[in-house]
């Protein structure tokens, strides 16, 4: 049941999001836009609520809860900026806005934006590591929530391997731009 509400929580974050910027750019309906884009955090609360329910109603932690909590974690730390990612495009598609702005591509400017992506991507894990520690001090049984520390082992890893190929590796080794010739 939980991996359903999180299928419907995403499939709702990115309708509220079209939708607000439907509302925004081609309706020309500004405050109905903003009213339904401030609508996509409150996905979130509905997601974080459906996994209270599921787990105070004495159910076992499962993959879902951990993914559950992996979701809210990195909609916090990301939401904003796909907003602003997807508000860019339509302003300029739609309402004659500039270009959007693109990831740098070379050098350390590249390096400077995979170290902030993934500070992002940090913030997301110390969400969904304080949401998995609070599961597992909600349901107070340590058999019934191993599978909430294993997620935490999971996201761990994850970033610490994302810390090394990403931000590490363009530090280190630098992209270049092509010479022209």
């Amino acid at each position: 049941m939980l991996i359903g509400v999180i299928v419907a929580c995403e499939v709702a974050f990115w309708l509220f999001l079209a939708a607000g910027l439907v509302a925004r750019y081609p309706l020309r309906r500004p405050r109905l836009g903003a009213a339904l884009l401030l609508a996509v955090p409150a996905v979130d609360l509905v997601l974080l609520a459906a996994t209270i329910v599921d787990l105070r109603g004495g159910g076992t932690a499962t993959f879902a809860h951990g993914l559950a909590a992996a979701y809210l974690g990195f909609s916090v730390a990301f939401g904003h900026s796909m907003v602003r990612w997807a508000d860019e495009r339509f302003a300029h598609r739609f309402a004659g806005g500039p270009p959007p702005r693109r990831a740098p591509r070379y050098g350390w400017a590249r390096a400077r934006h995979e170290w902030r992506e993934w500070g992002k991507g940090m913030i997301g894990w110390a969400v969904a590591c304080a949401v998995l520690l609070g599961g597992v001090a909600l349901v107070g049984d340590a058999e019934r929530t191993e599978e909430l520390w294993a997620w935490a082992a999971r996201l761990t890893l994850a970033m610490a391997a994302w810390l090394v190929f990403w931000p590490v590796a363009y530090t280190v080794f630098p992209k270049r731009a092509p010479r022209d010739a």
